[in-house]
């Protein structure tokens, strides 16, 4: 689909105007972030498929991504990483909530396509920055650099959410603890999501 674009993108990038997206908005963005979706709303700036590209912006040209909940209706997830790591610039961080496999309520939305745990991001990242549980960095190009990943075990409802807490708080103590977590309980307490930030490594 050709992109539709309803506020002065190239004025912004020609005045050095933080560029700050968000991916997947839907119906609701924060301040100060240019909504990108699909499905045109009040809150997208930009109605574009991303899945075809970011072609309307420039290589270096974006400060900060954001992205709740959109990375697993992605078909397509090498090719938008691969837009993501081109848009950014050197530092910026791409800030993603994605619901974890083990999450029940992920099967019901019959519109996600992709499974997401502790290594997902990980097979975009070289050997020698990896977890302890080595993932092929060998399918694609695209490199990243982790910058902070956090397991989120509570989710909305109140019922045994201070256990929940105490979990998420434990488990977050480590890398070495999340991928305890992850390998031995997490269908016995069920992840509800994960909050990840990266950076491209160029």
């Amino acid at each position: 689909m050709e992109p539709v674009i309803k506020i002065d993108l190239d004025t912004m990038l020609a005045a050095g105007a933080p560029i700050v997206l968000e991916l997947g908005c839907g119906r609701t963005r924060r301040p100060g972030r240019i909504g990108i979706d699909r499905l045109d709303s009040v809150a997208v700036d930009i109605v574009a498929d991303v899945e075809e590209g970011l072609s309307f912006l420039p290589d270096n040209s974006v400060d900060a991504i954001h992205s709740k909940s959109f990375f697993e209706h992605v078909e397509n997830l090498e090719g938008l990483m691969r837009e993501i790591v081109r848009v950014l610039k050197p530092g910026a961080l791409c800030h993603v909530f994605v619901p974890h496999f083990s999450n029940p309520y992920y099967y019901s939305d019959y519109t996600h396509s992709k499974f997401m745990g502790l290594y997902t991001f990980y097979y975009f990242v070289d050997e020698q920055h990896q977890l302890k549980r080595k993932v092929p960095s060998f399918y694609t190009d695209i490199r990243i650099r982790v910058s902070t990943q956090r397991l989120v075990i509570a989710n909305p409802f109140k019922k045994g959410a201070w256990f929940k807490r105490l979990l998420e708080g434990l488990f977050n103590r480590s890398t070495a603890l999340q991928e305890f977590y992850e390998e031995n309980l997490c269908y016995i307490f069920p992840c509800y999501g994960l909050q990840i930030a990266f950076r491209a490594d160029k």
